[in-house]
């Protein structure tokens, strides 16, 4: 009998330095999913991209998707504008179910997204929205739900060991601004 299959939304490499193995643990067939046309500017996209791919083969991906004729910052915007208070759900949700679009259509077993692994995320919202993209029956692709944050350090290590290029903000220009505002106090 085959691996079950299971597409991974990935956000960045230090996020699947612990989900993909701990997936490759458990027995999965593992294809993993770069598509975040959140993250600002391009050469931050890029830095991200090049970095997961650089070490999605030492981390146990068996393929990789590339959606960057999918990077639209635009759309994002759109989708995020008048609804800061409550980005990071609607842009896990615009993630989210394109994973879960490509999962049902490539007749994955399942999908799931390594935001999981973040202490930094809404857990318990990104669960629950994976959960509502996946279908009740097993003949399509169900979400698959793992609390990854267990392996934090174990990822922290992972990406440091690998020399991984490791990010300081989640990657939307909100989030950065966030983090930068104290250059701006000065």
């Amino acid at each position: 009998m085959a691996a079950p299959r299971v597409l991974v939304h990935v956000c960045c490499g230090p996020c699947a330095a612990y989900t993909i193995p701990a997936l490759r643990e458990e027995g999965f067939q593992v294809t993993a999913l770069y598509f975040n046309p959140n993250i600002h500017p391009v050469e931050e996209y890029v830095r991200r991209r090049d970095a997961f791919l650089d070490h999605a083969e030492d981390l146990g991906a068996d393929k990789v998707i590339v959606k960057d004729a999918d990077y639209d910052p635009q759309a994002w915007f759109r989708e995020i504008t008048f609804r800061e208070t409550n980005r990071c759900f609607h842009c896990a949700r615009i993630r989210l179910e394109k994973t879960s679009f490509i999962a049902k259509r490539g007749q994955f077993d399942h999908f799931t997204t390594t935001l999981l692994y973040s202490k930094h995320q809404k857990h318990d919202e990104i669960a629950a929205l994976g959960r509502d993209l996946g279908p009740e029956s097993a003949a399509k692709a169900r979400f698959l739900y793992r609390d990854f944050r267990e392996g934090w350090q174990q990822g922290i290590h992972r990406s440091k060991d690998l020399g991984m290029y490791r990010q300081d903000y989640c990657g939307c220009l909100y989030s950065d601004l966030e983090r930068r505002k104290k250059l701006l106090a000065k």
